[in-house]
């Protein structure tokens, strides 16, 4: 446990020298560096890459807080854990039968935006959960904070850390329980979620895989040219809204979103690609309404020149959600990767 403890420490020291130096600005003189490395940046430095690889997030035990009706090969929870102080709920699947040696792989199941104030944690995503969890998986889906009964203040995920915290922290969470392979877990998500993903695997070294569906934002250059167009967000998200609120205060401070700005350069996630570790697998339909494929294929394009190993997959079809006749297709290459890599 303790030798664990100091391959892990070790990693993030080395990541952080990595992010340090990848954060700088190509046109950045000394006194830009001397500025990321000793004094942060003044807004938002919360979000850079360095500040994240230089938290210590911490999970809790897992709460188990009611029953739901058993899935066909599955048990379901209700159950809770603490991040940043903040109780969070979400939905645990558990196979019947008896525990693997080493415990039941595991994945923490990462939503995309839906109103707050109208989110449920046992609607939307029920087809996704409930294939993963037949096919053996452990499956955390969890309420983001100011999510359900999550709570915390909805923050957003592209100008905060917050989402990705909670996230992590839920992994971290898992592996306090005996029936999960604590190095066997992996992360999945959907739209604003795969720049959760994928953030959260520049830093954390126990999420062994990752996949992400209609993701959006990772060079932040990428938001300012495709933007997004959620219908479901007219009238929920205002001026006032915790995100368009942080979001101002960035662009304030730093201009719009380009990465030979050095802050965005610090938040970016590709310009920190380097610090990728794990496979990723990514699916995008090309007629998705609110998420442009424009996301998916610069960031495939991304991984491909720092060959990182990857899958990017194409769908014809399906819309954001890759709704049937392609939903089973994404499904089943979902699943044989985490089979594969977890």
């Amino acid at each position: 446990m303790i030798a664990a403890k100091h391959r892990r420490q070790a990693w993030k020291a080395a990541m952080l020298l990595i992010a340090v130096l990848l954060s700088l600005s190509p046109v950045a003189g000394p006194g830009v560096a001397q500025e990321v490395e000793e004094d942060g940046f003044e807004v938002g430095a919360d979000l850079t890459i360095a500040a994240l690889l230089e938290r210590e997030i911490e999970g809790s035990e897992i709460t188990f807080e009611q029953q739901l009706a058993d899935g066909p090969s599955y048990a379901q929870h209700i159950v809770s854990y603490i991040s940043e102080g903040n109780k969070i709920y979400g939905l645990l699947t558990i196979p019947f039968g008896d525990v693997p040696a080493g415990g039941f792989e595991a994945i923490v199941f990462n939503h995309g935006f839906i109103p707050p104030a109208s989110y449920r944690t046992t609607e939307r995503y029920v087809a996704y959960v409930h294939t993963l969890a037949s096919h053996g998986f452990v499956v955390f889906k969890i309420d983001m904070r100011g999510h359900g009964n999550s709570e915390g203040e909805p923050i957003g995920t592209y100008y905060s850390p917050a989402y990705t915290i909670d996230a992590i922290a839920a992994l971290k969470s898992l592996q306090t329980l005996d029936f999960v392979d604590p190095q066997g877990i992996g992360m999945w998500g959907h739209s604003m979620s795969g720049n959760l993903v994928l953030r959260a695997m520049l830093i954390e070294p126990d999420i062994q895989a990752g996949v992400i569906w209609a993701g959006a934002v990772y060079s932040y250059d990428d938001f300012v040219k495709y933007r997004i167009s959620d219908p479901s967000s007219s009238g929920v998200i205002t001026e006032e809204s915790p995100s368009r609120r942080r979001g101002r205060e960035l662009r304030a401070a730093y201009g719009q979103p380009n990465s030979e700005v050095p802050y965005w350069r610090a938040v970016s996630l590709t310009e920190h690609i380097a610090l990728l570790q794990r496979p990723l697998q990514i699916h995008h339909a090309v007629n998705d309404p609110v998420v442009n494929i424009g996301y998916s294929r610069d960031l495939a394009q991304v991984l491909a020149e720092h060959n990182k190993l990857y899958e990017f997959y194409e769908y014809e079809g399906g819309g954001h959600d890759i709704d049937s006749p392609y939903f089973e297709q994404a499904m089943e290459r979902t699943i044989a990767f985490f089979q594969k890599h977890l």
